[in-house]
């Protein structure tokens, strides 16, 4: 004989132990006790639980195990009335989860009480499809998506790195980003600067960049600072960002973003490119990194620093590390994953080994970023190099790295 749907639900109720709204707050201030609220994305952003962890029934079998991987540990299942969470319950009893309750009442009740809840941000319907691979990652999810829309990003050049940079950091939704370029599209840059077009020759970068960057996403807000960065402005221009990119290609300009990025203890995500070699990190000390002056105490001589003009890019490399910038800095305003803190990531793509990751370490006796740093304001940094700052195109410093790696 078939089962009805009473006959399950009574299966269910026999099985699993039903808990009032009172059991399970004494139950969710013990450590380990995990909240799953099994409703739909829908019910999800209209309200919830703040402890809850969202995972929607249809997913539960496919993610349980990524929020929840001690079988041991008390879960307790909600929904909004507490019937689906009772047939969740039992399905994760079927799994091998040894102590799972079922909320009596679900999130209507725990509303009706007068007890805490929140809504999460509310997504327009273009959003929802625009962002919908993002809602399904767990590292990412609605939570995520919502903190990359509220984040804001400062790109240093729109060139060769700062085009595949800024161009991802826009799609994936990061709502504020800030574009620091001083120059004009020129012809010879289209070889590897996807983010401008021909007919753009002559316009200033930012205003390229930023007619790109809304047409893949009109959502996002560019801010364009058409100045060349120096010790009187880099700390106004950077205090309101989350993270800075450095996808510039001058010593002068690296220096400086980095001293000032650690005086803001702000994350830096650098990049540099060169020939067939680029590599990518994260300067972060106040996390516990090490920053740009651990790595290169002094500046290179001039003449160790060519230009794209001079030296050459191969147009396709940009692509790579810029990514990984854009990739890099999205991490770290999700809090997802390791960035690459103390690691750098180098492409030598004519070599065998064509990925190496470096060990970077801190210098304990770094003048900028150690315990007891000597260098405490900002200086002239073209003195200190003994060279003029005058483009934005990534190169420079790449070939450091790979002697980093010899």
């Amino acid at each position: 004989m078939a089962k009805t749907s009473k006959n399950i639900l009574d299966e269910a109720r026999s099985a699993i132990k039903s808990i009032d709204i009172d059991e399970a707050r004494r139950m969710l201030e013990k450590p380990g006790t995990v909240l799953i609220d099994v409703r739909e994305s829908d019910e999800w952003r209209q309200g919830h639980i703040p402890q809850a962890v969202a995972i929607p029934r249809g997913f539960l079998e496919l993610r349980i195990e990524e929020k929840v991987p001690d079988h041991k540990a008390p879960v307790i299942l909600q929904c909004a009335s507490g019937t689906r969470s009772l047939l969740a319950a039992r399905t994760l009893r079927e799994l091998g989860y040894e102590n799972v309750y079922n909320l009596t009442g679900g999130f209507n009740a725990w509303k009706d009480r007068g007890l805490p809840w929140i809504a999460d941000r509310a997504f327009t319907p273009e959003e929802l499809n625009r962002y919908s691979r993002h809602f399904v990652i767990p590292e990412v999810g609605e939570k995520g998506q919502a903190k990359l829309l509220d984040s804001r990003v400062l790109i240093l050049g729109t060139g060769a790195l700062g085009s595949p940079s800024s161009l991802y950091l826009a799609a994936a939704g990061v709502g504020t980003i800030g574009l620091v370029d001083f120059d004009v599209v020129d012809s010879s840059n289209l070889q590897r600067q996807i983010v401008h077009t021909t007919d753009r020759v002559g316009m200033p970068k930012t205003e390229s960049a930023q007619k790109q960057i809304n047409a893949l996403n009109p959502g996002i807000k560019v801010i364009r600072h058409d100045v060349r960065l120096s010790s009187d402005n880099v700390m106004e221009i950077i205090k309101d960002y989350d993270v800075v990119v450095n996808c510039g290609d001058n010593f002068p300009t690296r220096y400086l973003i980095n001293d000032a990025c650690v005086l803001a203890k702000k994350p830096l995500v650098d990049g540099a490119i060169f020939r067939f070699e680029g590599n990518a990190t994260v300067f972060y000390p106040a996390a516990g990194g090490p920053c740009y002056r651990c790595l290169y105490p002094e500046p290179a001589p001039p003449d160790m620093a060519p230009s794209c003009a001079e030296a050459g890019v191969l147009g396709a490399l940009p692509g790579i590390i810029g990514s990984i910038e854009a990739l890099e800095a999205i991490k770290l305003l999700l809090g997802a994953g390791k960035p690459l803190i103390g690691r750098m990531v180098y492409f030598d793509t004519l070599s065998n080994d064509y990925v190496r990751i470096l060990k970077i370490r801190k210098n304990p006796e770094c003048p900028v970023c150690s315990d007891h740093p000597t260098q405490t304001t900002l200086i002239d940094y073209e003195a200190f190099c003994g060279l003029a700052a005058p483009a934005t195109d990534g190169a420079g410093d790449a070939q450091h790295a790979a002697a980093a790696g010899r």
